[in-house]
C-alpha cells in the first residue's frame, strides 16, 4: 500500500477517507475546513493513495480537542482502516508510521481513546493491546485512555477532572460535537430538525475552540450526547436512531 500525507498545501485535492465527496459536500468541506487550522498545531493526516477509509490522523497531546492530560505525547484523534483495507496489515502500518514520527518529534509515547469494550468511532482494544498499549486512565462512563510509552519511566496520561465523571446539570437532550468529525455536518441538522417536529427539548453545543474542548465534561468531544444530565452515547445518529432512541 502506498500512502500520502495530507498537508495545507494539497488539502483541497486530497479526499479525506471517512467523507470522499466533493469538496462542495458540507460534511467535507466542513472537515476540510477543520484539518486545515490544525495544522499549524502539528496535526499529521497520513492516509491511504486509494480511495476509501484507511488512514491516521494524530497531533501533540497538548493540541488536542480532548480533555487530557499528556504533555510530551503525541495523541491519535482516529485510525480507521474499513471495508476492502482491512486485514491487510494497513493499520499497523498506519500506526508504525505515527510512532516513527512521534519518536522522531522527542515524544514520550502516544495515547489515544478506547473502551474495555469496542465502541464506534473509538479505536479497537484488541487492536491496541495487541501493540501493547494499556489503559492509563479512565472515566465513569467507560471511556478509557490508553498509552504506549517509549520510555519506562514516562509519566502516565490522564483526564482532566471535568471529564472524570461525565455528567451535566441541563435538563433535556444535550450534544457536544466538533468539526472533526465530518458526520456532524450532515446529521447535527438532522437531530435538530427531529427535534423540533417531536417537540423534544434538544440543545447542540457546537465546540470550536481547542479551550472548550480540553474543559469539556466528556472525554470524546466529536460526539458526546447526553440525556437530563446523563451521559448517553458517541455514536452518531441519523434521524431513524434518534427517533428509537426518543422512544424508549
Amino acid at each position: 500500500m502506498e500512502y500520502i500525507q495530507v498537508t495545507e498545501e494539497n488539502l483541497e485535492n486530497e479526499h479525506i477517507c471517512c467523507a470522499i465527496s466533493n469538496n462542495n459536500d458540507v460534511q467535507v468541506a466542513s472537515k476540510k475546513a477543520w484539518l486545515k487550522d490544525r495544522f499549524a498545531d502539528g496535526l499529521v493526516f497520513l492516509k491511504s493513495v486509494e480511495r476509501g477509509k484507511c488512514f491516521i490522523e494524530y497531533l501533540p497531546a497538548e493540541n488536542a480537542w480532548n480533555p487530557i492530560i499528556a504533555d510530551g505525547y503525541m495523541y491519535i484523534d482516529c485510525l480507521w482502516v474499513s471495508g476492502s483495507f482491512k486485514g491487510h496489515g494497513y493499520s499497523t502500518d498506519l500506526l508504525n508510521e505515527c510512532i516513527l514520527d512521534s519518536k522522531q518529534k522527542g515524544k514520550k509515547g502516544l495515547c489515544v481513546l478506547s473502551s474495555a469494550k469496542k465502541k464506534p468511532f473509538l479505536s479497537d482494544p484488541k487492536f491496541l493491546l495487541h501493540k501493547e498499549f494499556t489503559v492509563c486512565d479512565e472515566a465513569d462512563n467507560g471511556i478509557q485512555l490508553w498509552y504506549l510509552p517509549f520510555q519506562n519511566d514516562a509519566e502516565k496520561p490522564r483526564f482532566r477532572d471535568c471529564a472524570r465523571h461525565p455528567h451535566i446539570d441541563e435538563k433535556g437532550y444535550v450534544l457536544y460535537y466538533t468539526n472533526q468529525c465530518p458526520f456532524n455536518a450532515k446529521y447535527v441538522p438532522i437531530l435538530e430538525k427531529v427535534a423540533r417536529e417531536e417537540n423534544v427539548c434538544f440543545k447542540a453545543i457546537h465546540i470550536t475552540s481547542k479551550e472548550n474542548a480540553q474543559n469539556a465534561p466528556t472525554p470524546v468531544t466529536t460526539y458526546a450526547l447526553f440525556n437530563d444530565g446523563v451521559y448517553l452515547t458517541n455514536e452518531q445518529m441519523n434521524d431513524k436512531r434518534f427517533l428509537k432512541l426518543l422512544a424508549k
